[in-house]
């Protein structure tokens, strides 16, 4: 696409991408080297060696099914003051196949893994392969985690039914208040009218596959408070968010990926669910005050607010 042709005739950076992608970056930034695996797809194209380089320098694994047909997906974003205009020519990213998944070699680290998180965007390119990381979750003794983001509101929007299949099997599930509004929405008059705290509260209540481990439902609002409801507790709780300066945000582009990744890694050490969306917030305050979905080198350390 021309676009993007242009965006770096004018010195535009080049920046790894992708929501799931940078979520995988973000906690790995936190996380012991080489503690996270990345699987996606990618273009047979100088693009697909630039993630891999710039996931490898990250510390993550990445094991991409390499589409012949496609280029590897790009974003071009301008950014004006805070506010920021995005396109996407999504491309490989939406040619990945269940077959690969399935390949001995990589189904192998898919069962060695105890946490699997996929992004809501998935669910428009393979429905098959998102049901089966969800299903290895939730088979055996049920220790396995499970993390959904919902990612943006079309996909409850237009792909409630994928959505409802993979509900049953959310450990975790990851949102912002726009997209949890748009859930309820979907859902008819069920939910109409009601406030975030409630919402979160009827989505954590769905029924389950895993028993054994209590639905947790995380909600972001921008500098709102951070809204958190438990399977089983009366009431949601609210988590202030770390405050920062209008003149220190660079760029918000992944800062929803990157609380997503903080929180992530939180629950990966065995943190409490109150210490996970700090590092969440934590992790997001960081990225928002970098040129896209990045993070500050050398390496910060996290710290409890």
């Amino acid at each position: 696409m021309p676009l993007y042709a242009d965006l770096l005739s004018r010195n535009a950076a080049l920046i790894a991408g992708g929501a799931a992608q940078n979520t995988a970056r973000g906690a790995q930034y936190i996380l012991p080297p080489n503690t996270v695996l990345y699987i996606g797809c990618v273009g047979q194209d100088e693009y697909a060696e630039k993630l891999r380089a710039a996931c490898s320098a990250a510390g993550l694994r990445v094991e991409y099914r390499v589409d012949e047909t496609q280029p590897t997906g790009r974003c071009g974003v301008v950014i004006t003051g805070n506010n920021r205009s995005l396109c996407t020519h999504l491309a490989a990213a939406n040619e990945y196949k269940l077959d690969h998944l399935q390949r001995p070699e990589i189904w192998e680290l898919v069962q060695k893994a105890k946490f699997y998180y996929v992004g809501g965007y998935h669910l428009t390119v393979c429905v098959p392969a998102v049901m089966a990381l969800a299903k290895e979750a939730a088979k055996g003794d049920g220790q396995k985690v499970f993390i959904m983001n919902l990612s943006a509101p079309f996909i409850p929007q237009f792909f409630k039914e994928p959505l409802e299949e993979t509900s049953p099997y959310w450990d975790y599930v990851i949102g912002n208040e726009t997209e949890v509004a748009a859930w309820a929405e979907s859902r008819g008059e069920e939910l109409k009218g009601k406030a975030v705290k409630e919402i979160a509260m009827h989505m954590a209540g769905l029924k389950k596959v895993n028993e054994g481990r209590k639905r947790t439902v995380v909600i972001t609002q921008g500098t709102d408070p951070t809204i958190v409801a438990v399977q089983g507790e009366k009431e949601a709780r609210e988590f202030p968010v770390r405050t920062i300066g209008k003149e220190e945000i660079y760029d918000t582009n992944g800062a929803g990926d990157a609380f997503a990744g903080g929180f992530v890694a939180g629950i990966v050490e065995g943190k409490s669910v109150e210490e996970s969306v700090d590092m969440g917030q934590w992790l997001a305050k960081l990225s928002i005050q970098e040129l896209g979905p990045q993070f500050p080198q050398p390496k910060q350390i996290y710290s409890k607010a």
